[in-house]
């Protein structure tokens, strides 16, 4: 079979190996579409910390089953499958309390061990979840991140009562845009790209905020009458930024949920934190959200095919990281069809 490694930073090759044997609990997949992530592209420029190399790429992916162990449950050849990527032990701290997605010894495909950047994936049974024979692969594809969207809903409470800012428009915020919109929410998002701003106007944000030319605060003031944002996600890893979200915009007892990972140390007054009795909440991976959001799809309560801006073959993934890299503020979500 053909796989996608990223052998070294800045090098990307695809290459043969075995088709994987698969153990009496686990499936063989058959990849059929996986989608690129930022992520995927920190591996490839050598700027995250927990990959090694040479390492198969790809968290987010979908096909059909192609083998099945005799301990894996039930499931059949040709049934179409989208598989979670994060593996834990099961009987650390985080997993007793039903928080796997934090395990302290915590794997996540493409990253820790490789992912779904080739034609067939053995993966543990418990790891896998039906789809609708009739979703299109590329669709598939973004359940997983769509799960970060269901995992960041439920870590900031949310709900329709809330005012709502989205720091970053790319594919996540977007996501969270659409989860937001979806409970009732009334959301402000903002960005420095004008065209993913434009793409979030028509996906029903109330308020979009260009950091070029809006100051955040004076935008916070119009679009909450000065009261500030009860829930605020920092998508950006822009360390500014969220000094300036738990300085400057929350509410009174306001949340302000986590998902950028800059190592940059965070200057903050506890004062902040301590008078608006302010939450801040961190999010990571998902902890079995993929349900959720499969039911989402099945109801066409979001909408997957509006973060889906361009497709490769898989053969081609070099030059979709090139052109990802070279095209910021076209690229949203790029799909490698297998």
């Amino acid at each position: 079979m053909k796989s996608v490694v990223v052998e070294t930073p800045g090098k990307i090759a695809v290459v043969e190996r075995e088709i994987p044997a698969i153990k009496e609990n686990q499936v063989l997949v058959k990849v059929k579409a996986a989608g690129i992530c930022g992520s995927d592209v920190h591996i490839f420029h050598g700027k995250n910390a927990f990959a090694t190399y040479p390492r198969v790429v790809g968290h987010e992916f979908a096909g059909e089953i192609a083998k099945v162990g005799d301990q894996a449950g039930d499931f059949a050849v040709g049934e179409h499958v989208v598989v979670d990527p994060v593996v834990s032990c099961g009987h650390c701290y985080a997993c007793r309390i039903g928080r796997h997605n934090v395990c302290t010894s915590l794997h996540v495909m493409g990253v820790h061990e490789d992912g779904g950047f080739q034609e067939y994936v053995a993966v543990n049974a418990d790891q896998v979840y039906k789809l609708p024979a009739d979703l299109p692969w590329e669709i598939a594809a973004t359940v997983e991140p769509f799960s970060i969207g269901a995992q960041v809903a439920h870590r900031g409470r949310l709900s329709g009562d809330d005012t709502v800012l989205i720091c970053g428009a790319g594919p996540i915020g977007l996501i969270i845009l659409q989860v937001a919109k979806m409970k009732g929410a009334r959301v402000a998002i903002l960005d420095l790209e004008e065209s993913r701003l434009e793409k979030a106007k028509e996906l029903g944000a109330d308020m979009i905020i260009n950091g070029n030319t809006t100051d955040l605060v004076d935008a916070m003031k119009e679009f909450t009458d000065g009261l500030g944002f009860n829930l605020i996600y920092e998508a950006t890893a822009n360390a500014k930024i969220l000094a300036t979200c738990i300085r400057d915009l929350p509410s009174q007892a306001g949340r302000v949920v986590v998902l950028g990972f800059t190592t940059q140390e965070l200057p903050i007054r506890q004062v902040d934190i301590m008078g608006r009795e302010l939450e801040i909440i961190g999010t990571r991976l998902n902890n079995h959200r993929f349900p959720e959001v499969i039911d989402w799809f099945k109801a066409g309560s979001v909408k997957p095919q509006e973060i889906i801006t361009h497709t490769f073959p898989f053969e081609k993934a070099a030059e979709a990281f090139q052109f990802s890299d070279e095209n910021p503020d076209k690229v949203l979500k790029i799909i490698l069809k297998f």
